[in-house]
């Protein structure tokens, strides 16, 4: 152990400003220790006095010095151990006070030197270990060899002292170094705690503000493929019907009553979107009626032809599924309307597998360099939305080749089924 360890620290450290909790448990463990000096201060007082040398009168005068040390404890000592200053003052004084009533009562009876198991302790807890050590050796050099000089005592008598006195400050060494390493591991644990507590919080912390990160990028893509694509296809109708209004007074009708229409499917997803429930399309439909609707949609809004088409054996399948499917449909069509040109044919291909679920959509219109930087959050939502459910989605395309959006995503194996038969809806 450092010789610069002191016990000062751990005491500052359970009785700052932290935290009323840690003080409380400081004062709860220094309790034992108020008990453990008030005995063996006892013990000593009832030994001097009833020691067979010397006279009454030094006994007297010596347990009356030794009867010090309790008032002395407890006015100057306990707050010494208890100060969260950092100052060495009061402990230094503590110790000093103790030694000058411990010293002089120690030579002129022996037996006074059982109060060194009292102030050991104490003198580990204030001061740091080389200090504490050079106490510890004058408490037991000065009242042997003073004892010595003033008693005179036979040979095997002072050797019979010498080796008490060895004994004494042994034990006495060891009992303060425990202590000490005792409160040095309880202040490593009170450290380890406070570092896993703050590593909690966080943990804690990034946690929530992973969760909200993850849900502002979820709303994020909810309202893309919703609201955003349905105030576009309204901005377009409304752009339609303007220039319908002088000449072709039917189709603004027919515009304007598919502008009422969309706008109540937009406003059906936003409920859907508040409530947190399935998008509105699926509301009560299958994935392919799902999937017509949306040709059907995009057909009346841009009078370019749209077919969907469904091979396998159709089952049911997780909500969340049928989600990213008709997500990435949603945002293919968007496309086609926005790039790839009017009147544009698409073909809309979903295949239940025994072991997957893929989307295809292909469009016939200019086309696009995949590789080239791009404005959008489109077609990385359809990719984060796939990868989130463990599938796989791309997009090949080439400029005057058509665009083609293929989402895959795995799926456990299907119950026999009788189904196998193509379902093809097309509209134009």
């Amino acid at each position: 152990m450092s010789a610069d360890v002191s016990l000062e620290e751990p005491a500052r450290r359970l009785t700052g400003a932290d935290g009323a909790r840690d003080s409380d448990v400081w004062v709860r463990s220094l309790r034992p220790w108020d008990g453990y000096f008030a005995v063996v201060w006892a013990v000593t007082l009832a030994v001097v006095l009833g020691a067979a040398q010397p006279s009454w009168p030094l006994r007297a005068v010596a347990a009356s010095i030794v009867a010090l040390n309790l008032p002395w404890y407890v006015l100057v000592g306990r707050p010494a151990v208890l100060d969260d200053t950092g100052g060495q003052g009061p402990a230094r004084r503590y110790v000093v006070g103790a030694m000058l009533l411990f010293l002089p009562t120690a030579v002129l009876v022996n037996e006074t030197q059982l109060v060194t198991f009292a102030l050991a302790p104490q003198c580990f807890m204030l001061l740091r270990l080389r200090g504490a050590l050079w106490v510890l050796g004058i408490m037991g050099a000065v009242p042997f060899a003073g004892w010595t000089l003033l008693w005179r005592p036979s040979l095997g008598e002072g050797v019979f002292r010498l080796l008490l006195a060895v004994a004494t400050f042994a034990f006495s060494a060891f009992l303060g170094q425990w202590t000490m390493r005792i409160i040095a591991q309880s202040r490593d644990r009170a450290t380890l705690i406070a570092e896993l507590e703050a590593g909690r919080e966080e943990i804690a912390r990034l946690s929530a503000a992973h969760g909200a990160l993850a849900e502002r990028e979820r709303m994020s893509r909810e309202i893309h493929d919703t609201l955003a694509q349905g105030f576009t296809s309204l901005l377009m109708l409304s752009q339609a019907v303007e220039s319908e209004l002088e000449h072709d007074l039917p189709q603004a009708r027919r515009h304007v009553a598919l502008m009422t229409r969309t706008a109540r499917e937009n406003l059906a997803e936003a409920r859907a979107l508040v409530a947190g429930g399935s998008p509105a399309d699926l509301a009560g439909n299958s994935l392919p009626d799902a999937l017509n609707r949306l040709t059907d949609r995009h057909t009346a809004q841009t009078g370019a032809p749209a077919r969907s088409t469904v091979t396998g054996g159709v089952r049911p399948l997780p909500t969340a599924y049928e989600v990213v499917v008709l997500r990435a449909c949603q945002e293919a069509l968007a496309n086609t309307r926005k790039h790839a040109g009017v009147s544009v044919p698409v073909t809309v291909l979903l295949t239940y597998s025994s072991d997957a679920l893929t989307l295809s959509v292909r469009d016939q219109g200019r086309g696009f360099d995949p590789r080239a930087p791009r404005e959008g959050y489109g077609l990385d939502g359809v990719r984060a939305r796939t990868e989130e459910a463990g599938g796989r989605a791309t997009v090949s395309s080439a400029p005057g080749a058509g665009t083609s959006v293929t989402v895959s995503l795995p799926l456990p194996p299907a119950a026999p089924s009788t189904g196998g038969a193509q379902h093809p809806r097309g509209s134009s």
